[in-house]
């Protein structure tokens, strides 16, 4: 498979056109056409389904865009990694982010690495620690901005000089946002949003202890704005971090006792090679931590 063919691919599954693909790929119908065919008889799959005014994927097709999206998105990068002239330090650096306050703390960095660094871009891609971790494993991102707990032997890691909060979200009306502090008898009779994430429910699980079992959940969520949303909608009480002010004024943040606590981690992947903008912003991030600890 060429990375060429593959493009044409993926903009013929955006537009669900040929004519309207080729135009925008700048090749002739016919041409556009032919490469399609080729690529249905090199892989032994159809990956469209023909109507006479619009073309569609099959599910051969859709698992060939999510990889060719993926191998797209790895070679622009590889390129970018590469396109460095001597003594000028350019290039892009991708860091996937979860939801954390710690992502105030990365941006100053952003922003002091792009002082000294002007031509060093970022491509910030915001998902799921699980998601990030997978990206991270496939190459498609250099860095990782993580909530512990997190597997050592897998990453090298800074950790940052902040630890998030456990509490509750609800809406300011309801009884829970008159207290002080939750603790998990609290929480017995009212139904819940929980965290998708494996780790991080089974350290929830210990804060409850045997009143695990007799909790209620309402639904498990992997964003928090999308939680937010429903809390605000009467589906639950939402199990999360303190991010500071929310977009809705409907609803508080309530912290959790005894208090739960995670640590804030920017991994990548050992033993990789990496290029010279990322191996620089990961002195440069160690730096500031080790000034940090001194000042402390």
């Amino acid at each position: 498979m060429e990375l060429r063919v593959l493009k044409y691919f993926l903009m013929v599954a955006r537009e669900e056109n040929i004519t309207r693909a080729a135009g925008l790929l700048h090749v002739t119908q016919p041409t556009l056409s032919r490469q399609l065919i080729q690529l249905e008889e090199e892989l032994g799959v159809t990956l469209f389904r023909r109507s006479k005014h619009n073309i569609l994927l099959t599910d051969d097709g859709m698992l060939l865009k999510r990889r060719a999206q993926e191998i797209v998105e790895l070679a622009e990068k590889t390129e970018q990694d590469l396109s460095h002239r001597e003594e000028i330090l350019t290039g892009e650096i991708a860091i996937g982010c979860g939801e954390t306050c710690g992502m105030a703390h990365l941006a100053d960095l952003m922003v002091a690495f792009r002082e000294k660094y002007p031509l060093v871009q970022y491509r910030v891609y915001s998902a799921t620690a699980d998601d990030i971790k997978e990206r991270i494993e496939k190459g498609l991102l250099d860095l990782g901005l993580l909530i512990e707990p997190v597997e050592l032997k897998k990453y090298e890691m800074i950790r940052f000089p902040l630890r998030e909060r456990w509490g509750i979200l609800t809406r300011r009306d309801s009884p829970l946002a008159e207290k002080a502090e939750i603790c998990p008898a609290d929480l017995l009779h009212t139904p819940l949003l929980l965290p998708v994430r494996g780790a991080v429910r089974e350290e929830l699980a210990g804060w409850f202890g045997n009143c695990f079992e007799q909790v209620t959940v309402a639904a498990c969520y992997n964003l928090l704005i999308n939680a937010a949303i429903m809390v605000k909608h009467h589906v639950g009480t939402a199990l999360c971090f303190d991010l500071g002010t929310t977009v809705y004024d409907e609803l508080c943040f309530v912290p959790l006792s005894p208090p739960v606590r995670n640590g804030v981690v920017l991994v990548w992947k050992k033993s990789v090679a990496a290029s010279q903008a990322v191996e620089r912003f990961i002195q440069e991030a160690r730096n500031a931590e080790e000034a940090f600890s001194e000042i402390q």
